[in-house]
Parts: C-alpha cells; sequence; structure tokens
C-alpha cells in the first residue's frame, strides 16, 4: 500500500487544530492530513509510518477496538488519555470512520482546544460531549441493572457489579459536570443555608464516602447568614469537589473538613481541606482550567465546573497549597 503525506491542511482541521490520520490493516499510519503538532503534538512527517498504538499513546489492544469500530463507519465518537510523551496525559476526541477505503481518525487534543478558547465556544464542546456520551452511559446502566436482578450470580460477580455501579455513577456527575460548563442560562438564586446544602452535596456521594470510609465534618460559626444560590447547579459540583478531596486522602478513612464562616461585606466563605493535595507551583495557576487538574481522579472539570457555577451566582473559588496545610478550597457565596 502506498504510503502519502498530505501538506496542505483542510481549512477546517486547521482552525479545529485537528489532525485527521490513517492507517493500514496492519495499524501503522499512512496517511496523515491537519495539525500533527496541535492534536499528537509531533509534526505529521514523524507520525508517518508508525504503529498507531505509537502514534495515540495507548495499548496494541485499544488500537484494535478503535480500528473495528472505524471499519464499521459509523462515525463513532471515542475519548481516551494518551500518552504522548514526558507529562501528564493527553484527552483526546476521536472520531472514527472509513474514507478512500481505509480506517481513519479524526482527533483532537481536548485540552490544546481549550487553551485560550472563548467561553461560548468551550459550553458548545462541553455540550456536545455530554450529548454523545450520555446515551451509551444509559445502556450500559440499563445493562448492569438487569444483570443485577440476577439472584444467582455468585459473590465475586455481585462485587464486579457493585464496582461498575459505582463507575457508573461517576461517569453521570462528569457527565453532569460536562453539562453544567456548557449552561448559559440565568440560575434560579435562591436563599439557602450553607450547612444544608453541604448535608445535600454529602448525600449526593454518600455511598462513595461509606465505601472510603470516609465523614465529612461540618464546623460552622454561629450567626452564618443564608446564601443566594441555584441549589440544584450547585450541590452536583460541590458533591464532586467533596468526593475528590475524600480521594486525596493518603488512605482510606478519615475525614473531610469543612469550615464555615462569616466573610466580609456580607458574605459567607466556606473552606475545604485537602491534606494530601500539594500542587508543584508551575501548575498552580492551571487548577482551575478544564482538565488540568490532576489533584485527584475527576478534577479534571469539577474544579472548573465549581468556579463557573460560583461565579455565575455571584461567588468564587479560590485555592492556596503549601507543605504544612495540603491545598485549602475557599469558596465564597453572595449573602
Amino acid at each position: 500500500m502506498a504510503i502519502r503525506y498530505v501538506s496542505h491542511l483542510p481549512m477546517n482541521l486547521h482552525l479545529l487544530q485537528a489532525v485527521q490520520i490513517s492507517w493500514s490493516p496492519s495499524l501503522r499510519v499512512t496517511r496523515v492530513v491537519g495539525d500533527g503538532e496541535s492534536a499528537l503534538h509531533r509534526p505529521a512527517p514523524e507520525l508517518m509510518e508508525r504503529p498507531l498504538h505509537v502514534v495515540l499513546g495507548t495499548t496494541p489492544e485499544k488500537v484494535r477496538q478503535l480500528d473495528a469500530l472505524a471499519r464499521e463507519d459509523r462515525r463513532a465518537v471515542e475519548f481516551l488519555y494518551a500518552s504522548l510523551g514526558g507529562g501528564d496525559p493527553v484527552p483526546l476526541r476521536l472520531t472514527l470512520l472509513m474514507e478512500e477505503g481505509e480506517a481513519s481518525a479524526v482527533i483532537v487534543d481536548l485540552r490544546t482546544l481549550m487553551e485560550g478558547a472563548p467561553p461560548v465556544q468551550l459550553s458548545g464542546l462541553a455540550s456536545q460531549l455530554s450529548h454523545e456520551l450520555r446515551n451509551p452511559l444509559s445502556s450500559v446502566k440499563m445493562a448492569v441493572q438487569t444483570l443485577a436482578r440476577n439472584t444467582g450470580l455468585s459473590e465475586r460477580d455481585q462485587r464486579r457489579l457493585t464496582i461498575a455501579n459505582r463507575e457508573i455513577r461517576t461517569l453521570e456527575r462528569m457527565l453532569w459536570q460536562l453539562s453544567e460548563y456548557g449552561r448559559g442560562t440565568t440560575p434560579n438564586l435562591e436563599q439557602h443555608a450553607p450547612r444544608t446544602l453541604v448535608q445535600e452535596a454529602m448525600a449526593m456521594v454518600a455511598p462513595e464516602l461509606t465505601e472510603r470510609r470516609v465523614e465529612v465534618q461540618i464546623d460552622e460559626a454561629p450567626d452564618v447568614p443564608r446564601v443566594r444560590v441555584d441549589a440544584g447547579r450547585l450541590r452536583p459540583v460541590l458533591a464532586q469537589v467533596l468526593l475528590n478531596v475524600a480521594m486525596g486522602m493518603s488512605s482510606e478513612g478519615g475525614a473531610v473538613k469543612v469550615a464555615i464562616r462569616p466573610g466580609s461585606e456580607g458574605r459567607v466563605v466556606m473552606e475545604l481541606v485537602e491534606p494530601g493535595g500539594l500542587l508543584p507551583e508551575e501548575k498552580r495557576d492551571s487548577l482551575f482550567k478544564p482538565y488540568e487538574c490532576h489533584l485527584a481522579r475527576g478534577a479534571g472539570l469539577s474544579l472548573a465546573a465549581l468556579r463557573r457555577v460560583l461565579q455565575h451566582q455571584g461567588g468564587e473559588v479560590s485555592a492556596e497549597t503549601s507543605p504544612e496545610t495540603g491545598t485549602v478550597f475557599t469558596l465564597t457565596f453572595a449573602a
């Protein structure tokens, strides 16, 4: 099979900072079109003739699955974290298809795409990703629930289903964060007690907290005023941050401490401490950027979504980190 490199970039791929690659049945790259450096962190000529799993920074088993999906030509969308060098894994979005008789993928590095992008673009991308993932996840959830009704399952299979249900809940929360990050509607602000907000957020991740033997301890100062928030939009992101803090603890068991106190100018301040969450100096500026934070699993979007929700509701969130305290998240609410 002839190997060819296309030097003239289609305008849409260039603007999207995307690259399209094709590969042979032996899973070696045969064609590259687009912005290889933005999407796969290498210029196009360096991607040619290389094994597909090396180009995508994943396993041979994974690229065989991607190849099978591409050959179905259903424009399937897949996401993976790729190891493309010595840094952190890179989140990639792949649209798989057949073109000119070859299996192909249009690839975007989500982190590169979001850097410096306007809020409208980020919101649209978040909404699109949430929509594309929600339907297959619903099918998986229904299948797992059907299996759980089988009374003849072994203890080992029951444990596996428990793990599957837990991971489904995790994905549902992450999808909600994607959807919330993409929402631009006006929040429905009402008065709420800060302690109640934390307790309701705790209830949303209660199974995961119980599994890790983690409790949430609330230390509320006297005479804390109520806060004006859209509780329906705040609770899920606050719940995920509480869970991230719990997951960042050095061992299972312990307490997540939440302090609530009056702030300046009639505001209310809530502090969450992650003792083990220490960020290097060079990564502190990216803490609240989508997919830039790696303090704990799921923190890639949860902190960005939390900031977006709070800012839309007249609040803010910040963080300080030191070897003595770990990372302290400070949420500020309008009273």
